[in-house]
């Protein structure tokens, strides 16, 4: 993610005519909505902080702050305060936090299973044998046993539930973690007092068994989690590789020294190489070029760059070595101003979070106000089975099988689009895709490849040479340029052996054209207009070449860009299932309403930059719809982020993948409209569980109350529950 920095924001000094700053921080051990509060109440707390917002998907604080009254120092001490472990955004300190974090969940669900199988193994026999067959003694030290192996468990592998309970009772909150936390524990003692003391006030029943398992099953959920966050924190790193480790700085006695980019200043002239991509913003001072913007700008035809023109990092020279003057560097470029401005987008917490955070509260408190209820009142009834009863109430109304509902619906489906070559980043944009009703989607690179397609010529030269043969040459002398259009021509004029000139003295000019002479001298040229010497030519679609003797040439060749093999159907597909296209590009205006005509869009935006794309989306958004975007490069990164659902293409740039929700590894747009299919069943399915947990909450809750399940029918039950809901949601991979 690169190396962090802490910068300046603009408005008015505060407090000591300190101007505001602002971090970004990552944080860990963030395990449910309610922590983001936790958080953001413990930065809020502390002096000098204006502003403080956490995303608990991404485990991202955003942190507005006077710099006068506090320091990042004290920010990072007040979340580590408040329980929970935060770095610096950069990428060292978070690739060794996410190092820690992987391997101690690893480690704690390790123990838990292990530990789980042995207990369910010393159970076994208790379950499979009638009551008397085994004798007391035996039946003790087979429950000794499987306290020996449970206190591992509860110690060890559970301990981010009582961690976690522990965090948000000392900020005076509530989290999932805490009846989780209470439901191990209590279990836990009284399986301890039933095991030591089968006469006592606990009984004889232990549930040893039940709540290893339970510990596996809740560790597996939260590992699961664990991967997909730390997988999408890499990609968003590895986004960073546009942008070269090293430039050639020249001194003032024009020897070149290689530096790393951090070190470049304003001012520093620097040679760039072709192949390699600009380290810094700046202007040309030496050579001329083209260069490939695409990523950054949307731009698919290479742009001129002759001296004095302007270079943004993260571009790609394609023509020739230039040298360049540095004008922004690091922070200040505009490569990085789109990173920080998908960062932003990124650490706005949607609705649905917004509303857990909500509901979560009341729930739980619910719950553990229902299973003391239930603890006194058979504290007066039947004081033996106050405890049991309140396990069974916490145990059947523990939300695993409501839990399970959507995720397992999700995973199901993610593994059925992951087959066909759609990578799901963030699961729940499955049920947000099914409600889309605009699709805003990129042009190049997205909807069209980066190859053109030769679409016909005309003769605009007086010649006694046929169409044809003037052809072949044009594509013979195109042969020696790898130019795209050289290369479309090319292909679609075969080479037919004898009939070309035998042109010589060929030489490309970057940015321009190719020149060559033919068997009688005459200098012969295949390029732009101006290179040719074409008057009054009209390209405004850069799609164009001419042909001819220089000076005055005899063809236009035009071309245009080649759509994917199954964009048509697939803007038809969902035109016809209720989706607005909306076309949004950084190429020109013109060629991207000809497109847009092309595949019967009717709304289309050119020449629109990161900030435009991001407007335009906000603005759909603010009008109540649900809206999809669908993107390839750098400059769509941002816009990606902000979107209620977004794919990237699998070609396209590093950075966009990582801050879309699924990644199209097959580039085929024909697996958008299977996405959508798939995730209107996947929304029902998800319904269906819902409904399924609810009327076993419903059926078993006042059984639990009445006292009518035991510990063991509530766990069975819960599991069945679980059960019924996992094979429901594999319906789905079919």
């Amino acid at each position: 993610m690169g190396s962090h920095a802490t910068m300046p924001a603009s408005g008015p000094a505060i407090g000591s005519a300190a101007l505001p700053a602002e971090s970004a921080l990552r944080l860990s051990g963030i395990y449910c909505a309610a922590c983001a509060g936790i958080i953001e109440g413990a930065l809020m707390a502390q002096a000098g902080v204006l502003q403080a917002s956490v995303n608990a998907g991404t485990q991202r604080a955003s942190v507005r702050f006077d710099p006068a009254r506090t320091q990042l120092a004290a920010l990072l001490d007040a979340v580590r305060r408040a329980g929970y472990g935060a770095v610096p955004d950069a990428a060292v300190g978070a690739r060794t936090q996410r190092r820690d974090e992987h391997r101690s969940a690893l480690w704690r669900l390790f123990v838990a299973s292990f530990c789980a199988m042995q207990v369910m193994m010393l159970a076994t026999p208790l379950y499979l044998t009638a009551p008397g067959v085994i004798a007391p003694d035996l039946r003790q030290l087979l429950e000794w046993g499987a306290w020996v192996l449970s206190v591992p468990v509860v110690l060890f592998a559970a301990g981010p539930f009582f961690s976690g309970a522990w965090r948000a009772l000392r900020r005076r909150a509530i989290s999932m973690d805490l009846p989780v936390a209470i439901g191990i524990g209590v279990t836990f003692v009284a399986s301890t007092g039933a095991a030591f003391d089968p006469g006592g006030r606990f009984g004889h029943e232990v549930y040893f068994d039940s709540l290893t398992m339970f510990v596996s099953f809740l560790l597996l959920g939260r590992y699961l989690e664990l991967r997909l966050r730390h997988r999408a924190a890499e990609a968003l790193e590895s986004g960073l590789d546009a942008l070269p480790d090293t430039a050639m700085r020249l001194r003032d006695d024009g020897v070149a020294e290689s530096v790393d980019v951090g070190r470049l200043t304003v001012g520093d002239r620097v040679r760039v190489p072709v192949g390699q991509a600009f380290a810094a913003d700046g202007v040309v001072i030496e050579g001329a070029t083209d260069a490939g913007e695409a990523l950054l700008t949307g731009e698919s035809t290479p742009v001129r760059k002759e001296i004095g023109a302007r270079v943004v990092a993260g571009s790609m020279n394609l023509g020739a070595p230039v040298v360049m003057r540095v004008q922004q560097a690091g922070s200040d470029t505009r490569y990085a101003a789109i990173v920080e401005l998908m960062r932003d987008a990124a650490t706005l917490r949607p609705a649905a979070a917004r509303w857990a955070d909500r509901w979560a509260a009341p729930f739980l408190w619910t719950v553990l106000v229902l299973a003391a209820a239930a603890a006194a009142v058979w504290s007066v009834i039947d004081p033996s089975r106050a405890v049991w009863v309140a396990v069974s109430v916490l145990i059947v109304t523990c939300p695993c099988a409501l839990s399970l509902a959507t995720p397992a619906a999700l995973l199901s489906a993610s593994g059925a689009l992951a087959r066909r070559g759609v990578l799901l980043r963030r699961l729940d944009a499955l049920a947000t895709l099914a409600n889309v009703t605009r699709l805003f989607v990129d042009k190049t690179g997205t909807l069209t490849t980066d190859q053109p397609r030769f679409a016909g010529v005309d003769v605009i030269g007086a010649t006694s040479i046929d169409q044809d043969q003037l052809l072949r040459r044009a594509a013979a002398l195109a042969a020696w340029s790898r130019h795209p259009l050289a290369s479309a021509l090319c292909a679609a004029v075969p080479a037919q052996s004898g009939a070309e000139p035998p042109w010589r003295s060929v030489r490309e000019q970057a940015g321009a054209g190719l020149e060559a002479l033919d068997t009688d001298g005459v200098a012969w040229r295949l390029g732009s207009a101006a290179w040719t010497g074409t008057v009054g030519a009209d390209d405004a679609s850069g799609l164009s070449t001419w042909f001819g003797p220089a000076g005055a040439p005899l063809l236009r060749l035009t071309f245009e860009e080649t759509l994917r093999p199954d964009v048509v159907a697939a803007i038809a597909a969902l035109k016809a299932d209720g989706v607005v296209p909306h076309l949004l590009s950084g190429d020109s205006p013109g060629r991207v309403a000809q497109l847009a005509l092309r595949l019967g869009i009717a709304a289309a935006v050119g020449a629109a930059d990161p900030w435009r794309k991001q407007e335009e989306v906000r603005r759909a958004q603010a009008a109540g719809e649900v809206v999809a975007m669908l993107g390839d490069g750098i400059n769509d990164a941002p816009v990606l982020a902000q979107a209620d659902v977004s794919f990237a293409i699998g070609e396209g740039a590093l950075l966009a993948r990582a801050n879309a929700d699924a990644v199209i590894v097959s580039n085929r747009l024909g697996d958008v409209v299977h996405a959508r299919v798939l995730a209107r069943r996947t929304v029902r399915v998800i319904r269906q569980n819902i409904a399924w947990a609810a009327g076993y909450n419903a059926l078993c809750v006042p059984l639990a109350l009445a006292g009518a399940l035991p510990p063991w029918a509530a766990g069975l039950g819960m599991a069945l529950s679980s059960l019924g809901v996992v094979l429901n949601a594999a319906r789905l991979r079919r």
